[in-house]
């Protein structure tokens, strides 16, 4: 998985417009922010095509993976963008850690949870949020963005030390 991928996903209502950069992208944040919307924007537009009222613009096939038989689903989903929404349990699980290290899919998973199976980046971990200043539907489009979650500082800060788990009960490797 090389290369970043713009998407854009639109709607007469509703605009997303995002880059990825790593093969796992993590939306995070409140309730209503519209991670939900935008992964219900994917699902539509590949059951109905040009019939939903949406448009989904990337170089990419973007697919929705649900819950159900999703181990059957994702081995036959290949040199795609995979969307995951909130309440898939499967995304916390060895299986799914497994599978996702060994395809070649780039990964957009909505979730509150910590995902310890999945090795991502915490630059990859984002909000989403209206940029347009319009609340409320009306006749505007909503432009929603993607917000990184954690600060430039955190992100160049080095730590004294780090802690990882490991077969010797969590010895501390690296001063």
């Amino acid at each position: 998985m090389k290369g970043s991928y713009e998407i854009i996903i639109r709607n007469n209502r509703i605009q997303y417009k995002f880059t990825i950069y790593r093969n796992i992208t993590i939306l995070r944040g409140d309730s209503a922010t519209g991670k939900t919307t935008l992964i219900e924007m994917v699902d539509a537009y590949n059951k109905d095509g040009a019939e939903s009222g949406i448009e989904v613009l990337c170089k990419k096939r973007c697919v929705v993976l649900e819950r159900g038989n999703w181990m059957r689903d994702l081995k036959d989903i290949s040199d795609s963008i995979v969307f995951i929404d909130e309440g898939n349990g499967f995304v916390k699980s060895v299986d799914f850690s497994e599978m996702v290290k060994n395809s070649n899919n780039y990964y957009v998973i909505a979730t509150r949870d910590s995902l310890f199976n999945l090795p991502y980046s915490i630059r990859e971990v984002y909000g989403v949020r209206n940029k347009s200043g319009n609340r409320y539907q009306g006749t505007k489009r909503i432009y929603s963005e993607f917000y990184p979650l954690f600060n430039a500082e955190v992100l160049l800060s080095r730590p004294d030390k780090i802690i990882v788990d490991n077969e010797e009960a969590g010895k501390v490797l690296f001063d």
